[in-house]
């Protein structure tokens, strides 16, 4: 199957970083027309010069996602240069080293992290949602977490905390619009490799390792696994897909025992 999401517009925010990127080259390969978005302005740009080398169709925007004035400018000029917008994947967000418990968190770590992962979010809901309610409809896709929907002992308190705030806010925008064509998910991977991930432990390989250990298939995931799950839920194949909090975690979040081998 090809083209299945032939013309739509797609706007990835976070579209530089492993996943967004593999997911901007994802919809473009299916027939998207794809505006990265990220703050790293020329990786956005290598992005889409990568895409259109391809022979797809991609452009890109530098955008600090935490700044109400360029993320209504993002969505405004996507909108004037294509004409419509049908796709959001609201990608963008940060792990920040120091993010531990609440006795060990500092405060200014915590706003940053819910102002980059979560406010990030609502700015981006508050301006793209008026140009899918014009074009008739659309999807959005917010990338939450698996820690959404289990704790952890070994905590990362801001950033689990915006990821389940992420999980709810789509499943209001879902009941909200849905009478106006609007489905919205939160997407929910598992550990993927990605620099992100890397960081977690400081990079420490033996810690690393040991969390492997808890994951039934013995592995990290993929961008490209998370790409065709964005994939899925921007094509019209999810029609009566909303609300959801969609897991692709190779089967962690719901394993209760550790696999022998």
């Amino acid at each position: 199957m090809t083209g299945r999401v032939e013309g739509k517009i797609c706007v990835v925010t976070g579209g530089a970083g492993s996943i967004g990127a593999a997911t901007a080259r994802r919809l473009a390969a299916e027939g998207g027309r794809v505006a990265i978005a990220d703050l790293a302005a020329d990786a956005a740009e290598a992005a889409a010069a990568s895409i259109r080398t391809d022979g797809g169709e991609a452009s890109a925007y530098g955008v600090d996602v935490t700044d109400p004035a360029a993320v209504e400018r993002l969505y405004a000029d996507v909108h004037h240069r294509y004409g419509r917008i049908d796709v959001c994947f609201n990608n963008a967000g940060v792990l920040l080293e120091g993010d531990s418990d609440p006795i060990s968190t500092p405060l200014d770590l915590w706003l940053r992290v819910l102002q980059i992962n979560q406010t990030s979010v609502f700015l981006c809901l508050k301006y793209q949602l008026p140009y899918l309610i014009e074009a008739g409809g659309g999807s959005i896709i917010n990338t939450a977490s698996m820690v959404a929907l289990q704790g952890a002992a070994t905590p990362q308190i801001a950033y689990d905390a915006t990821k389940g705030a992420i999980v709810t806010i789509s499943r209001d925008v879902a009941i909200t619009y849905a009478r106006m064509g609007i489905r919205c998910n939160a997407l929910c991977p598992g550990p993927v490799e990605t620099p992100l991930y890397q960081t977690i432990f400081g990079g420490d390989p033996e810690a690393l390792a040991r969390r492997l250990v808890h994951n039934p298939m013995g592995r990290v995931g993929r961008p490209d696994e998370i790409a065709n799950a964005v994939l899925y839920l921007a094509s019209d194949e999810s029609s009566w897909t909303t609300g959801t909090a969609f897991l692709v975690d190779g089967g962690i979040t719901y394993a209760y025992t550790t696999p022998e081998s």
